[in-house]
């Protein structure tokens, strides 16, 4: 939300984003409560301002209706989604095909046309009033869905045709025939949504899937003045979702603006002079090492770290010695006043699993490094020495 971009409308981006993924929270096969990032998908919208972007809830595409004589909404909507080419079959390159009477290079043609048209019929006699492809729909075979009133989506991506399939419990089906070569269209391969509509947004327009059985699904429309606002909007709304996410995934959080990495290094300090072996030494410089974090974030801030370090470490040994229920164990940093205060009061909170993973891994390269016994240089040539 601190980008240049969302920085002036964070108060709306921020609702924004942590109501888009408290809406897609679900339970895994193993029970646990996940709340799913590719659950919620950004949708760009070339045109008007910032403060027009909003949350859908429910399944937004960057595409229109096949025809304009199709329905614009679809209530009640039973979905086929399919992987397969809605236009004229074609015969496979390695086949010949030999015709002594030119008549009937027509009825072939016709043929091709039909079996498309079968296809179709079979998935509107199953009960299909939108169908959605990832390939092409035929001009001619438009026709019988406008005449049945069918709602068609040509050109949707693979992959939304997935989550599509995952929200609206529909089988994605790539092909027709069954085990005895017949082309059949079972009904329980359709999916079910409370409406299914086309909505003209700026110069665009937007199909949007919504009511469906499964909730596990959000769009964020972001409108902009131009394609590189709305990118940048694009990744720094990523990064705030995957925090929520990740924030809320973790169901634990701790203090931000390094009152962790300050706590840690003053109960280090105090335990290493309880040491009296070389011991001692090693967990000294492991507690001066995480006011690194501290340290770069004041410097970043371009305030005086060294002058914010010491009285954050005061802070911090004096919770340390009142016990687990001071308030001083939540004193961190506060980079835009250049002061220290209660970052657990102030909302600024880390996950505790990415911050124990974070000093893990750090640790693990440290060690990594201490391992190495031998270095192999390469000296570089005697020609280059004396040029």
């Amino acid at each position: 939300m601190s980008s240049k971009i969302l920085n002036n409308n964070a108060d709306l981006f921020s609702k924004m984003v942590v109501d888009a993924i408290t809406s897609v929270k679900t339970v895994n096969d193993f029970g646990d409560v996940v709340y799913p990032r590719k659950a919620v998908s950004v949708l760009l919208q070339h045109g008007r301002s910032l403060n027009e972007s909003r949350l859908i809830q429910g399944f937004a595409m960057n595409l229109s209706r096949a025809a304009q004589g199709m329905p614009s909404n679809v209530k009640n909507a039973r979905i086929a989604l399919v992987d397969f080419d809605l236009r004229a079959v074609k015969m496979k390159l390695t086949m010949n095909i030999t015709i002594n009477d030119p008549s009937k290079a027509e009825a072939i043609r016709q043929r091709e046309l039909d079996i498309t048209k079968e296809r179709i019929q079979k998935m509107i006699a199953a009960g299909a009033n939108v169908i959605m492809t990832s390939w092409g729909i035929e001009d001619s075979m438009m026709k019988y869905m406008v005449d049945s009133n069918v709602l068609g989506v040509r050109r949707v991506k693979k992959e939304d045709l997935r989550r599509i399939a995952k929200t609206t419990g529909a089988t994605v089906v790539h092909t027709l025939s069954d085990l005895s070569g017949e082309e059949v269209f079972d009904p329980k391969w359709l999916g079910t949504a409370a409406h299914v509509g086309e909505e003209h947004i700026g110069d665009d327009d937007m199909i949007v899937v919504s009511g469906t059985s499964s909730a596990v699904c959000a769009t964020i429309v972001c409108r902009g003045a131009n394609y590189f606002m709305l990118e940048e909007m694009e990744r720094a709304l990523n990064d705030a979702l995957w925090a929520v996410a990740r924030t809320c995934d973790a169901q634990s959080v701790v203090a931000g603006g390094g009152a962790v990495e300050a706590a840690l290094s003053v109960y280090l300090d105090n335990f290493a002079r309880t040491l009296s072996s070389r011991e001692q030494l090693a967990v000294a410089e492991f507690a001066e090492a995480l006011l690194v974090i501290p340290k770069t974030l004041a410097l970043n801030a371009a305030l005086d770290a060294t002058d914010l370090i010491a009285k954050l470490r005061v802070e911090h040994n004096q919770s340390d010695a009142a016990g687990s229920q001071s308030r001083h164990r939540f004193i961190g940093l506060d980079l835009q006043t250049g002061e220290l205060r209660d970052n657990l009061a102030a909302g600024v909170l880390e996950p505790a699993p990415s911050k124990t993973k974070s000093l893990q891994f750090a640790t693990e390269a440290a060690i990594t490094i201490l391992r190495i016994d031998d270095c192999v240089r390469l000296n570089p040539d005697e020609e280059e020495q004396y040029r």
